[in-house]
């Protein structure tokens, strides 16, 4: 579902392959947490924002151009 994470110029990237990576997984899979249910728990808490809106839902369908913050990390989906 997705291929790499990079670091570019202090901007982090995610590259995904197919149309979306839920929003869950993106955070396991860039290392904000070390599990899924630790994950849940992030978004649940409301620390979580896509686009500069707090989001709740878990399995967002995250799509190239998106944005997600966590504290003062930020990650843009290509």
């Amino acid at each position: 579902m997705f291929l790499t994470f990079a670091e570019i110029n202090q901007m982090k990237t995610f590259k995904i392959k197919g149309e979306f990576i839920q929003l869950n997984q993106l955070i396991k899979a860039i290392g904000w947490t070390n599990n899924g249910a630790a994950a849940n728990d992030l978004i649940d808490s409301g620390q979580v924002k896509v686009n500069g809106n707090v989001e709740h839902r878990k399995r967002n369908k995250l799509v190239i151009g998106d944005k997600i913050n966590f504290k003062s990390e930020q990650v843009t989906i290509e």
